[in-house]
């Protein structure tokens, strides 16, 4: 009998990868190919990429695994996609159609995407958050500009009303199973999560939108953001008839191949982490059951990071995105916290700092990366200083990390950094303290964000990661000492999120051998498919000492006061601008 394999492509900022899984697991061929980001340079708010892009990305990386592999197309069983959330625009035929401010806006063209970073909607999130409507309840008080109704207000506020109408509005994972089936049934992960859709309240919000401004949405059924509540799909539900013919022939895959209902990026990364077994003591720990998954935080960390968390009721934390009830498992809830930028905030730090180019050119010289470089130049710090951790050597520097704005769980657009402790100091060695500073920065606010859903009612014990930053061990040690808590990292942290789309894939084709499931039926059968294809990851326990467990205390303390100081200081600023 021929192996059964499931493809799972996920689509990141800057990249998209395509996995082939066995049935186990096992990771077969993997392949990345990098994506286009459109950057304005006179407004740093803007982020725009292309379906047609991420499209051809997605079909020369899995043609390139098939064939690296020597995997036949008729072994594929089974699709299944992730992509961030963001805003794919086209028309009804499922051209796209630019989102770009220009001459051009509402025209069939190629850049298509509004990204999840982009911030040019905070007007538009700011009116949404003034009407007090039921759908703020479910994103925690506060709706972000990173979603994806309000980049749509945007673009009906910048577009002509005939061009506007022809418009279909995705988020990005359901574009792809619509690209891949031509069906246009929408995932409730996406529409729940980012396009105030609410199952508990009987779906779309038809007073919110008219309020906001996107009357025609309601009178024409909401057929350019989804349809009715009963043709919305739970996680790897199977999507129409599967691949369609031209979607076939351009994936190399065969027409037919059944395509799980989509997820975002992040709920992939939970799907490929949270059910992993890990090794204590020598020992493989006990087979978790679904109720120990609300135990068990999932981070997934990249260029930013989304912690999420389920549990068997809503629960609804201030600044933290949720409840979102059938986000992934039907019947379950979800609470999603972010921050904006994490990866791409350690980038920044370390890319604009005077010492950069000397830092790059030790790495080569040296034949290393530059994340060794720094880690010996703070181990050769604190040797010459007389302290034991770099916690200690950064004691008097204090670094909040919300260059990008806040998205949890103050939830505020309008946070920036700050930085205490700086000095005439533009070396290597200044470098390096500031690298570590921003990991701590990075450290501090996940507890902030633990502190606040557990202070709401979950009970979080464990962090479990994916993402390129689980490679990096000292954040994840940070992680351990500041959240007091075990961090689990996956087998392969680039893998993670690949391998939860894969399971979307295996769990359509299985269900869509059986006629009808329960509810109770499907949750056993995807928490099943995530026990046997989750490889056992490896557990980080807290290891602070006593001394650096006060200063991680002491430093937490700080961070906080810090939020309040610069709200206290924006406020007088405003006040002293009338």
């Amino acid at each position: 009998m021929p192996t059964s394999y499931y493809i799972g492509v996920d689509v990141g900022t800057g990249s998209v990868r395509a996995g082939l899984v066995k049935q186990d697991g096992t990771l077969v061929a993997s392949n990345t190919v990098s994506t286009i980001t459109y950057r304005d340079q006179e407004d740093a708010n803007i982020f725009e990429q292309s379906t047609n892009n991420i499209w051809e990305g997605m079909c020369k990386a899995i043609r390139t695994c098939l064939a690296e592999a020597k995997v036949k197309r008729s072994d594929v069983k089974g699709v299944g996609f992730d992509a961030t959330c963001s805003l794919a625009v086209t028309d009804m035929n499922g051209d796209p159609v630019v989102v770009t401010k220009s001459d051009q806006l509402g025209d069939n063209g190629d850049r298509n995407i509004i990204l999840w970073a982009d911030h040019r909607a905070e007007e538009e999130a700011n009116l949404i958050n003034s009407t007090g409507s039921v759908v703020l309840d479910y994103v925690g008080g506060t709706m972000s500009l990173e979603m994806e109704i309000p980049k749509t207000l945007w673009l009906k506020k910048h577009m002509s009303p005939d061009k506007f109408a022809r418009c279909q509005f995705f988020d990005l994972p359901d574009f792809l199973t619509y690209r891949a089936t031509g069906d246009n049934t929408r995932s409730c992960c996406s529409l729940t999560c980012k396009c105030s859709f609410v199952p508990t309240k009987n779906g779309w919000q038809a007073e919110f939108f008219q309020k906001i401004g996107l009357g025609e949405f309601v009178e024409n059924d909401f057929v350019q953001i989804g349809k009715k509540e009963r043709e919305v799909l739970t996680a790897g539900l199977p999507v129409g008839k599967g691949l369609s013919k031209k979607a076939a022939a351009e994936l190399g895959l065969v027409e037919g191949t059944p395509v799980g209902s989509g997820v975002i990026d992040a709920y992939a990364g939970w799907l490929g982490t949270v059910a992993a077994r890990f090794k204590e003591d020598g020992k493989l720990s006990d087979v978790p059951n679904l109720d120990e998954s609300r135990h068990r935080l999932a981070a997934c960390a990249g260029t930013s990071t989304c912690h999420i968390v389920q549990s068997p009721e809503g629960i609804f934390v201030n600044g933290v995105w949720g409840p979102y009830k059938n986000a992934v498992f039907p019947g379950w809830w979800m609470n999603e916290g972010g921050q904006s930028s994490t990866g791409q905030l350690i980038d920044f730090m370390i890319t604009t700092h005077p010492a950069y180019p000397r830092l790059k050119q030790i790495a080569e010289e040296q034949k290393t990366n530059i994340h060794e470089v720094l880690q010996n130049e703070l181990n050769k710090l604190c040797e010459e200083n007389g302290v034991e951790t770099w916690t200690e050597l950064t004691k008097d520097m204090h670094f909040y990390p919300d260059l990008h704005g806040n998205r949890s769980p103050i939830a505020d657009p309008r946070m920036r950094g700050m930085l205490m402790g700086l000095a005439l100091d533009d070396g290597l060695g200044d470098l390096a303290r500031k690298f570590n500073l921003t990991l701590e920065a990075i450290a501090l606010q996940t507890r902030h964000i633990v502190d606040e859903m557990n202070a709401k009612g979950h009970a979080i014990t464990a962090i479990y990661m994916s993402g390129g930053q689980a490679k990096n061990l000292m954040l994840m040690r940070l992680f351990a000492n500041t959240c007091s808590m075990p961090v689990v990292l996956p087998q392969s942290s680039g893998a993670a999120v690949v391998l939860g789309a894969a399971m979307l894939g295996r769990f359509a084709a299985e269900a869509g051998k059986r006629e009808r499931m329960t509810e109770k039926e499907q949750c056993e059968a995807l928490w099943n498919i995530m026990i046997e294809m989750t490889p056992p990851g490896t557990m980080i326990a807290p290891s602070a000492s006593a001394r650096e467990k006060k200063l991680l205390l002491a430093k937490y303390k700080i961070f906080r006061e810090s939020i309040d100081i610069q709200k206290r200081w924006r406020k007088e600023m405003e006040d002293a601008s009338r």
